[in-house]
């Protein structure tokens, strides 16, 4: 096996997170401006690489040090699943899930406190199925989100559960990118990531809904037209929930993303197009020299978090290549002693830089390479403890906090509805939405709770009998 490569820097080992200082520092920037783009963030990473080279003392090394980084099985692992997963939930958003969705929300009568809770499981739903919180803030806030300001909804209370059924999806889905990123950066297959989260997930679902049901009327009540919201619904669409089942299925039984999202991705559009939801031409069409469809434009989704894969990948490489990481792991452990110290320092970094940044897959991709997992390796931590804890404490703030993006587009979608729809359908500031985000506040305190409890920290293994850490050792009981 090839030795691996190492970089001395002009100034020592801790010139090594130069890139991701640079990285962050520019991505604070961003943000601060209220621009937290990924693209943004390419130049961030790109810089901090290309000005670290100057520091490096054997120059041709430090290059091949940054290919070795793009080409390592954690960076191109969630690359590929990324590559799948955006082709498959292309699919099934083009083939009318959420009108079907829609459809059974309205016609079950749902009203006030009830259509809130319908709403929130609906998001659910959704999100866990396609692994798209955004796409499901979008879907929600553009007609479930009037609709149940009609109906009698308390509109702050319904915005708190379009936006928390988006974060539980993007938390759980084995096809999210934060759910691709936590288990590639472990080194933990999706499919056991996803059962030992499920615990976590539902205890703040549970939660939520009751919350909501003390706190979801008090709407003003009137009638809809059905004639407006018409158009925006079709029952067929629930027949695809049956390939969306599919792949979650096949996703947490093999624990292989490529295969659930290949599985699902054929299933999808072959029902799609049995059942009249889409045809080939929606899937894919070529047109005045031009090519596009929901496949083009599922695949075309993810290439800006792959290419910052790659660079922040590198980033890590660097450090390792350059000592940091023993030297962040030396500076560990003069502070934290015990496994409780390792998980809530974890979480503190991941929901520190999620928070700042507005988004969670670059975080959890950081702080999972370049602390998470080589910490969590010293003091014995499972690979699914550490994937749970980066995953779910991201997927918390980061749709909570005024001035993350998922916020700001839940505002501005509310203000389009406001004109689609007329006074009657309010808009809030995002200070004002935030305490309603409910779902994410109660994971955050869930997450919180099994830090200090140690909740969680078993796993079952191949034999069926739960395995926990004991002594710096994982042990059957």
């Amino acid at each position: 096996m090839e030795e691996k490569k190492r970089i001395e820097f002009y100034g020592g080992g801790w010139v090594s997170f130069l890139p991701f200082l640079i990285f962050l520092t520019v991505t604070l920037y961003i943000s601060f401006l209220k621009a937290p783009d990924v693209r943004g963030m390419w130049i961030g990473a790109l810089a901090g690489i290309m000005f670290t080279y100057f520091l490096a003392k054997d120059k041709e090394t430090y290059a091949k040090v940054v290919i070795d980084g793009m080409a390592d099985p954690i960076a191109i692992v969630p690359v590929a699943c990324w590559i799948f997963a955006g082709a498959f939930a292309a699919v099934l958003r083009s083939s009318k899930l959420v009108e079907g969705i829609i459809w059974a929300a309205y016609h079950l009568g749902a009203k006030g406190t009830f259509f809130v809770i319908v709403t929130f499981l609906a998001c659910c739903i959704f999100s866990t199925a396609t692994g798209t919180g955004f796409g499901t803030i979008v879907a929600g806030m553009s007609v479930l989100y009037p609709a149940g300001v009609f109906l009698g909804a308390n509109p702050l209370a319904l915005i708190g559960a379009i936006v928390g059924g988006g974060a539980f999806g993007d938390n759980l889905a084995p096809v999210s990118d934060t759910t691709i990123c936590s288990a590639a950066s472990q080194g933990a297959d999706v499919g056991g990531v996803v059962m030992t989260r499920l615990k976590y997930c539902l205890a703040a679902g549970v939660t939520t809904l009751v919350l909501l049901v003390l706190f979801g009327g008090g709407g003003s009540v009137s009638s809809v037209p059905y004639e407006t919201l018409a158009a925006y619904m079709n029952p067929k669409g629930l027949i695809m929930l049956i390939p969306a089942a599919l792949t979650i299925y096949v996703a947490v039984k093999k624990g292989d993303i490529i295969i659930a999202t290949t599985i699902g991705t054929v299933a999808a559009a072959a029902f799609a197009i049995l059942f009249g939801l889409a045809d080939v031409n929606t899937l894919f069409f070529v047109k005045d020299g031009a090519v596009g469809g929901a496949l083009v434009n599922g695949v075309a989704g993810m290439v800006d978090i792959c290419i910052l894969a790659l660079l922040v990948l590198s980033c890590v490489h660097i450090m390792q290549a350059g000592g940091g990481d023993r030297k962040l792991l030396e500076l560990a452990g003069v502070f934290v002693k015990t496994v409780r110290g390792v998980e809530a320092s974890i979480v503190f970094l991941v929901i520190a830089m999620s928070t700042i940044m507005g988004l969670n897959a670059p975080p959890i991709l950081a702080v999972g390479t370049s602390f998470a997992k080589p910490i969590g390796e010293k003091y014995n931590i499972h690979p699914y403890r550490r994937a749970n804890l980066l995953d779910a404490t991201a997927c918390t703030l980061v749709y909570s906090m005024p001035w993350t993006p998922a916020l700001l587009l839940t505002q501005s979608l509310a203000k389009e509805a406001n004109k689609t729809f007329g006074g009657m359908v309010p808009v809030f500031n995002t200070v004002q939405m935030t305490p309603w985000i409910i779902y994410c506040w109660i994971l955050l305190a869930v997450m919180i709770f099994a830090v200090v409890t140690g909740w969680g920290r078993e796993y079952i293994g191949e034999d069926g009998r739960p395995v926990y850490y004991n002594r710096g050792s994982w042990a059957a009981n």
